[in-house]
């Protein structure tokens, strides 16, 4: 994120054609009717801070927000709530639609804009592709433990790990409590407590700790995974034992 990052929470920022220089008529107009509402929401006791900002210096946060109408002479309004998810004001600004937009804002009304591809029609591969809109399905299930691998497309690392990770994930298409799982960290949200700095970057997400997934920091070879996920598992791999080894299958005679 820009700028906003760097400012408390929850934060409301209205986006226009900042120029104190060449405008400061123009800029001196939005900026007072955004502080005025401003001023009359923190005046009854609502904590939230607000900011204005360059449309042009800070088009990688509108980007962020999923802004996209940014030809207009009326500002922009993206919001963080204290969890750091964003929501946009969608309606064409004016006093009245900007404090309404806080009102419910504050109140929780506003739908949490996440940036997602599409969510797959159909996620049969062995890694399933998770996106942001279905992040919490696949990833947050409860049910499952998860490893999922944040990745970029241009990342020669993720390259190089791509085949042995879909090996991974076919070797344990039997395992019915754990999903294998990717997804690209450069087109969808990665929502909190994950932090993606790197690539590939590999996080487990057991059955009762979907709140605080373990960072994965061992080998990358297929083996490696499979150890780990003998070990960590919930439940325990049907196929392997606790050290990773590949369990034999008994053998019974058939009637």
């Amino acid at each position: 994120m820009g700028n906003a990052g760097t400012f408390e929470k929850p934060l409301v920022v209205a986006y226009f054609n900042v120029d104190y220089v060449k405008n400061p008529k123009g800029t001196n107009y939005w900026r007072n009717r955004v502080m005025k509402v401003g001023k009359k929401i923190r005046e009854e006791g609502e904590k939230v801070y607000f900011a204005i900002s360059g449309l042009e210096e800070m088009s990688r946060e509108l980007e962020e927000c999923g802004i996209e109408d940014r030809d207009g002479d009326k500002p922009v309004v993206c919001a963080w709530n204290s969890d750091n998810k964003k929501f946009q004001m969608k309606e064409e600004f004016s006093m009245e639609t900007f404090e309404q937009f806080l009102r419910d804002f504050l109140a929780g009304k506003v739908e949490e804009y996440v940036k997602s591809e599409p969510v797959p029609e159909s996620n049969d591969e062995p890694v399933k592709v998770v996106v942001g809109k279905n992040f919490d399905e696949i990833v947050n299930n409860k049910e499952k433990d998860v490893l999922i691998e944040f990745y970029a497309p241009w990342c020669g690392h993720c390259k190089s790990l791509a085949p042995k990770y879909d090996e991974l994930a076919k070797k344990l298409e039997d395992e019915d409590s754990v999903v294998i799982a990717k997804m690209d960290a450069t087109a969808n949200d990665v929502p909190s407590p994950y932090e993606v700095r790197g690539f590939p970057t590999i996080y487990y997400a057991p059955k009762g700790s979907k709140d605080s997934p373990k960072k994965y920091e061992g080998g990358r070879e297929v083996n490696d995974f499979i150890k780990y996920l003998a070990k960590e598992s919930t439940d325990g791999l049907k196929g392997y034992s606790k050290d990773g080894k590949k369990k034999k299958k008994d053998k019974k005679s058939e009637l």
